[in-house]
């Protein structure tokens, strides 16, 4: 428990912030399409990232600057792809229910899933860098400390999930649709444009 407990409590605040993934979770959790595919894909995801971080794969990144270079562009890219995807479904004159919310393929779904876990910098600095480092400071415990972040990003993901696809009821008035899809564009932009100026720390 002694690096378990850090380790959940590390994970859990790094992961709650409101973010691509998690705003894009939050969107699929009220239309409630392939909502725990999703979590299970990003838990999942974590837990290799925090594995990999783990046994090392973090000061490797590090001697790769221009890995992480890349990844920045190819996040804004996609960061602004989908903030004016979002953008055109607010300026829509249709009822955005949730009846009536177009069926995304399950192909469209894991492309953007996969895209919104492994093409964003920050998965990579705050969960291989950051976590896979401090679980190094436990020496034998490292694992247990692993083990605690990732039951942290177990926990987070399927509350989401499961509480967005709760309130999807709330959601039947278009305007709120509207505030959704403003508000999912709004973090994917100023996303886009922290990456762009460099802010991946």
């Amino acid at each position: 428990m002694n690096a378990i407990l850090p380790g959940f409590l590390t994970g859990f605040s790094l992961i709650v912030a409101i973010g691509a993934q998690n705003a894009f979770i939050l969107r699929q959790g009220l239309t409630r399409q392939y909502v725990y595919l999703i979590v299970t894909i990003c838990a999942l995801s974590d837990a290799l990232l925090i594995a990999l971080g783990t046994f090392g794969l973090g000061a490797l990144i590090q001697a790769i600057p221009n890995l992480l270079e890349i990844m920045r562009w190819l996040g804004v890219a996609y960061l602004t792809w989908f903030g004016a995807t979002s953008i055109r479904k607010a300026l829509k004159t249709n009822s955005l229910t949730v009846a009536e919310e177009i069926q995304v393929s399950l192909k469209k779904t894991l492309l953007l899933t996969l895209g919104f876990t492994f093409l964003n910098p920050h998965v990579y600095l705050d969960t291989v860098i950051l976590v896979g480092s401090v679980a190094n400071h436990f020496g034998e415990n490292k694992w247990f400390f692993a083990l605690g972040a990732t039951i942290a990003s177990f926990t987070w993901f399927f509350s989401l999930g499961l509480a967005a696809s709760k309130m999807a009821v709330l959601m039947a008035k278009p305007v709120l649709w509207k505030i959704l899809d403003v508000f999912i564009a709004a973090v994917m932009f100023s996303l886009a444009i922290n990456l762009a100026v460099g802010r991946l720390a």
